[in-house]
């Protein structure tokens, strides 16, 4: 009877080798996470640049990129050649004091010096710029945007409307906790501070919806608190502006009225203005163009019939966390309501 050490160890001697094996389980894992994550839904990229403020970053972030790949390119060379040169070519550097001058001291303190060079010229184009043609106040609550164009006299939100071609000036605040606005193709992050107002601009060079999203963690719904910059020819974007400066329409129809009526009657006058009604609730979003928008609670779901009923009915079912109540409606009440709300366009 063998002992318990030969007993041990003699199936081993029989296995076949598993490191190739191992290898092969770790390719598949790098392949399954790269499908993975094309699998995901696209997120803007700062890399790709359609303003004037997102271009200049792009530009400093392959600066960055391509002295990175030549430094990292040129570590793997000395240390491959360290590692497989012959115990005879050991004096090959000499004593290494030049060596260690040149590469340890001299090119880190010129690669750093340059950088600093670009990247204070690229925070110098990042600067307010001189005249912009339009100011936008935005500010951050848990977990939406309240837009207001101060000007025009115009509240919106979730939603920012530019002019191509155009800087705008964007005024930043926040109402209880730090959030931070950024939009990726168009400019860099700029955090939101309660009791501090901050400014950046942004500017789209071309028409075409860019989204945006808070970068600082703000409570459980951080991942839902999105909007959509929405950025339209001037013409467009006067128009867009001249209908919003309206106040919402008085309905002539039976069912419209009922579910204005139905409106005015509940809860929900406390929390949401309509202007050109007695509506004047300041705690959520301002509702007096809420169909002309193209999300409902800050990018969670789309605008539609439907979501705008189940938002409706039970808005913790959607966004768990939001200040938002359920609502307890009859069918025909619903409808009106829903009704109504898809008329304020």
């Amino acid at each position: 009877m063998p002992t318990w050490p030969s007993a041990l160890v003699a199936p081993i001697k029989h296995r076949k080798p598993t490191a190739g094996v191992g290898r092969h389980w770790l390719l598949f894992s790098f392949l399954a996470m790269g499908f993975l994550l094309q699998c995901c839904a696209p997120s803007p990229s700062t890399l790709d640049p359609h303003g004037p403020g997102a271009a200049r970053v792009a530009e400093l972030w392959w600066v960055l990129f391509g002295i990175s790949t030549v430094v990292f390119v040129a570590v793997l060379a000395l240390l491959g050649y360290a590692l497989f040169r012959s115990r005879r070519e050991k004096g090959a550097l000499g004593d290494g004091r030049w060596f260690i001058g040149v590469g340890g001291a001299l090119i880190p303190a010129v690669i750093l010096i340059g950088v600093m060079v670009v990247t204070v010229g690229v925070q110098a184009a990042l600067a307010l710029p001189a005249k912009p043609a339009l100011t936008v106040e935005v500010t951050g609550y848990q977990w939406w945007w309240d837009v207001r164009y101060p000007d025009q006299q115009i509240v919106s939100a979730n939603e920012i409307h530019i002019p191509v071609g155009q800087p705008v000036l964007l005024k930043l605040a926040a109402a209880d906790v730090i959030h931070s606005l950024w939009i990726p193709q168009l400019q860099v992050k700029m955090d939101m501070i309660p009791g501090q107002t901050n400014t950046t601009w942004i500017q789209a060079d071309q028409p075409g919806e860019y989204r945006g999203e808070c970068t600082e963690y703000c409570g459980m719904q951080h991942a839902h608190m999105q909007f959509i910059v929405v950025a339209e020819p001037p013409e467009q974007f006067q128009n867009w502006l001249t209908n919003q400066a309206r106040p919402a329409a008085d309905p002539t129809d039976p069912v419209l009225q009922q579910g204005k009526q139905i409106f005015l009657g509940a809860a929900c006058v406390y929390c949401h203005a309509i202007r050109g009604t007695d509506a004047s609730g300041a705690i959520g979003p301002d509702l007096t163009h809420l169909a002309s928008r193209r999300t409902i609670g800050a990018g969670t779901i789309e605008n539609n019939r439907g979501n705008l009923s189940g938002w409706i009915i039970n808005a913790q079912a959607i966004k768990p966390g939001n200040r938002m109540p359920p609502m307890y409606l009859d069918s025909a009440s619903l409808q009106a309501l829903v009704a109504y709300m898809e008329s304020l366009k």
